[in-house]
């Protein structure tokens, strides 16, 4: 296992396009960091820079006491999962668990060890005779993260790699992971675009805008307390609401911000609130509804239990604690 450091890291592309700027982070010994943003933001750019796939322009990757900018990607100690699994289909599982090793040189006792150990983990013992397509699709994700698990590698890397599978899969899947994770505490970096899968899995958040870094932190930290308007409805499903100060002049604070931050579930029924809401569409989804309205012209959104009556027009009202301020321009919290 080893610590890895970003420092100024940056990506420009022939003819000036910057893919990623000026990103640093410090990522500790056995810790799980989380690349999220939209797709194009630079994350996995950012993520094969870090494994040698990609040239860096800027700035300095170092993984333990080693820089390897210059290092190629076999000798950096490090090993990749992809959403696509990289398995060879006329290889059994139990060849494509010891191919990188058998390259290696590795003696046979210990490929058969490692082997052996990775399948007990992932429990695929069963399929090792198998070839990749007599298995399901999460069996073949057991099995390219058996492929990184042999290595015994200093860095786990994880591009997209449930992005090809149902959603119940994964669900299960990115439970295995973490599991798998906190068992071997291995330095971890996994890339996602999904917010729920981000805040499921990771230590800490990096979210990611247009190459730039926007915010990290833990996943509470990060939804608690979004460093900006991009971060803010990025994180949290559904989206935090960003309301314009002169929708809600009654607000707490209002007066102070151009732009205020609530969470669907912030905004609370109440006879006497400062805040109208004129009811739209509603989103039944089981103990909980999806309110969506207008408050003065700007699209709103509410968390309410599923039971009782609505009518049009709801009187609203929000802790000032559950408020959040941004600037209109920039974008950046104020608080």
């Amino acid at each position: 296992m080893a610590s890895i450091k970003l420092d100024n890291l940056g990506k420009i592309y022939p003819g000036g396009s910057r893919a990623v700027g000026g990103v640093k982070l410090d990522i500790a010994d056995g810790e799980f960091i989380v690349l999220v943003g939209p797709s194009g933001c630079g994350k996995s750019t950012l993520l094969r820079m870090v494994a040698g796939l990609e040239s860096i322009t800027e700035g300095e990757v170092r993984i333990g006491d080693r820089v390897v900018n210059k290092v190629e990607p076999a000798d950096r100690d490090i090993a990749m999962v992809f959403q696509n699994y990289a398995l060879y289909p006329h290889m059994s599982v139990r060849q494509n668990l010891a191919y990188g090793l058998k390259n290696r040189r590795t003696p046979k006792a210990e490929i058969t060890r490692r082997v052996d150990e990775a399948a007990a983990i992932l429990q695929i013992g069963p399929f090792l005779d198998r070839k990749p397509r007599a298995l399901s699709g999460g069996q073949r994700q057991r099995v390219a993260m058996g492929r990184a698990i042999v290595r015994e590698p200093a860095a786990f890397l994880f591009d997209e790699p449930l992005s090809n599978l149902d959603a119940k899969l994964r669900v299960a899947m990115r439970l295995e992971i973490k599991d798998l994770q906190k068992r071997l505490r291995t330095t971890s970096i996994y890339v996602t675009h999904d917010q729920l899968e981000a805040m499921t899995l990771a230590d800490r958040l990096v979210v990611l805008n247009a190459g730039q870094v926007e915010q990290i932190g833990t996943p509470l930290d990060v939804y608690r307390r979004p460093a900006s308007t991009f971060v803010a409805g990025f994180i949290g499903s559904p989206a935090m609401n960003l309301i314009p100060a002169r929708a809600v002049p009654h607000l707490p604070g209002s007066a102070h911000a151009a732009v205020i931050g609530i969470r669907p579930e912030d905004l609370v029924p109440d006879p006497d609130g400062p805040i109208e809401m004129q009811v739209g569409a509603i989103e039944e989804l089981g103990a909980q509804r999806l309110v969506h309205g207008k408050v003065n012209g700007a699209d709103v959104t509410i968390a309410l239990p599923s039971h009782g009556e609505l009518s049009d027009r709801l009187r609203l009202n929000a802790a000032p604690e559950a408020l959040h301020r941004f600037d209109d321009k920039s974008g950046k919290r104020l608080d």
